[in-house]
């Protein structure tokens, strides 16, 4: 069994990792079992929250005003995980929008991972949920939710309870264990920036109109732009 990994938790704005962005990152090494060491940090989005992400995570936009941009962080983060095995609830979530933030960044992130949700969804079909909540509660494992440091740890303490309950089951399956890493598969495509003329047109809509926006112009990719462009011609017009 795999006992030494890296275990990651994002929030997020939303689900999708091509156009939502991570506002939090937290990890937990663990070596032989033992949480060894921890990195967390927030992360600016460059754009307003909606308020279910605020309800949810408890985080407010002050918080993330002067923390560092995912392409700050990158680096230091990567440096942490090291070529690990990863180890999430739910873990191709978290690869994908790393992975992004990656190729964003001209940088590879490729990975194996081991996902307790997929363990849990095998083993434990007769509970109500198999969210990482529930489970917690369930195991009675202490659990912060929705805050990516305390999802970590508490997803890796999971783990070590679905293995001590299962893995002896699992691995009569030989190669086909939910407790052996397997390849992380995303396709990422790197973002490209907003063009002068739509920078152009933004700044003139949003000065003809008078608007409030909750985003950064300067950091809008093209495709970003574009819908933003089309969402403003179309309520205020030109």
């Amino acid at each position: 069994m795999t006992d030494s990994y890296v275990c990651i938790d994002l929030e997020t704005t939303g689900l999708d990792p091509k156009r939502d962005k991570i506002i939090e990152i937290g990890a937990v090494k663990v070596e032989a079992g033992q949480v060894s060491a921890q990195w967390e940090s927030f992360v600016n989005p460059r754009r307003k929250l909606e308020e279910r992400i605020v309800e949810l995570t408890g985080i407010r936009d002050e918080q993330l005003m002067d923390a560092p941009t995912i392409g700050e962080i990158l680096p230091a983060f990567l440096d942490f995980v090291e070529d690990r095995v990863l180890l999430g609830h739910g873990v191709l979530f978290d690869f994908s929008f790393i992975k992004k933030a990656a190729v964003n960044e001209r940088m590879t992130f490729e990975r194996q991972g081991i996902d307790t949700l997929r363990i849990a969804r095998k083993y434990l079909q007769d509970l109500e949920s198999r969210s990482l909540g529930y489970l917690c509660q369930y195991y009675q494992i202490p659990h912060r939710a929705h805050r990516a440091l305390e999802d970590a740890k508490a997803t890796a303490a999971l783990y070590g309870r679905l293995a001590r309950d299962f893995y002896e089951k699992e691995d009569q399956e030989g190669d086909k264990s939910l407790f052996r890493p397997k390849q992380l598969l995303y396709q990422a495509k790197r973002d490209t920036p907003l063009t002068i003329p739509q920078k152009e047109q933004l700044y003139k809509l949003v000065d003809k109109h008078k608007l409030v926006i909750d985003y950064e112009i300067e950091s809008l990719t093209r495709s970003e732009a574009s819908r933003k462009i089309d969402q403003l011609l179309a309520e205020y017009g030109r």
